[in-house]
């Protein structure tokens, strides 16, 4: 079965911008379908790494090439205000010609709460203001006339978004996450994607059922929903290289995460027994900003198995 080979990058993790310039042109010249990001200020544990605010790379990102999709994965409603992510994501959706996926979430990593004095809120507390951002978010890119919405945490009066999306209702909202009672609750009433993280194909087809159950109850065809995957890789030009990266890590430890490992070939059939789990698009995290020459392999070795 087909599927679309995105990169994922760990924007926290020492991205500087000719890391991220490199790495864009490599995705755009080697065929992968898009590149993600995400959205932190620093790792969970030290030492700290540099990291390229978000949203300013992501208007580089869509002025600077012309055919990959990308986003966050994901954006916290914890971070900024919702009509402020709305009012960016507009634009720079437009910037690009309409290849912006946004992805939203609720916030998770404490530390960089507490470094930078954000509020991360108790987890019940947490998810009732992510679905007012995901309600403020909707209703200002969706809306061609005045919007008045009060919840707790945000208000909307008289509000609307001018220039209006070139995109009719915007860009693709995208609900990251494995949570069965709240995340997937949340994609089946605001979400265009839903993108799992790190799961093997067993656990993606169980949510992934889920996900058509809550979508039948909300009145939305399973259509309506993209199924996508963010998953780690340890991939090696040939079985030498995959042994070093692995470094005593067991394979089978790390498929039961959901982790691609191995060569080429091995990869790919990972990647088919994804797709046969109901996976439209992965999203290859890849976590050495500065080998370029493995990741051109991969593109070269793995892409045209998967297509």
């Amino acid at each position: 079965m087909p599927i679309e080979i995105a990169l994922m990058i760990e924007g926290q993790n020492g991205l500087t911008w000719p890391r991220w310039q490199r790495l864009a042109q490599a995705a755009e010249d080697l065929g992968f379908a898009g590149l993600y990001r995400s959205d932190h200020f620093s790792n969970a544990n030290p030492p700290e790494k540099e990291s390229l605010e978000l949203w300013i790379s992501l208007a580089w990102l869509a002025s600077h090439t012309k055919r990959i999709e990308f986003g966050p994965l994901v954006s916290p409603v914890s971070f900024r205000h919702p009509a402020l992510t709305a009012r960016m994501a507009a634009a720079v959706d437009d910037l690009s010609g309409g290849r912006l996926q946004l992805g939203l979430g609720a916030g998770w990593q404490e530390r960089e709460h507490t470094m930078f004095g954000f509020d991360l809120l108790p987890v019940k507390e947490r998810f009732q203001r992510f679905a007012e951002g995901l309600e403020v978010v909707t209703r200002l890119l969706r809306s061609d006339t005045p919007v008045t919405w009060i919840g707790e945490y945000y208000q909307l009066r008289d509000a609307i978004l001018l220039p209006r999306p070139q995109r009719p209702g915007g860009p693709p909202i995208v609900i990251g996450g494995n949570g069965e009672k709240r995340t997937l609750a949340l994609t089946a009433q605001y979400a265009d994607e839903w993108n799992a993280v790190f799961v093997p194909p067993a656990r993606f087809a169980e949510l992934n059922a889920k996900l058509d159950e809550l979508l039948a109850a909300a009145g939305r065809p399973r259509a309506a929903v993209r199924r996508s995957l963010m998953i780690g890789s340890v991939f090696g030009r040939d079985d030498a290289e995959v042994k070093r990266l692995l470094a005593g890590r067991d394979r089978a430890v790390l498929h039961a995460r959901g982790i691609l490992v191995g060569a080429a070939g091995e990869v790919a059939e990972q990647i088919h027994a994804f797709a046969e789990a109901g996976v439209e698009r992965i999203m290859v995290q890849w976590l050495d900003l500065d080998d370029l020459d493995r990741l051109e392999a991969f593109a070269t070795q793995v892409l045209p198995q998967t297509m």
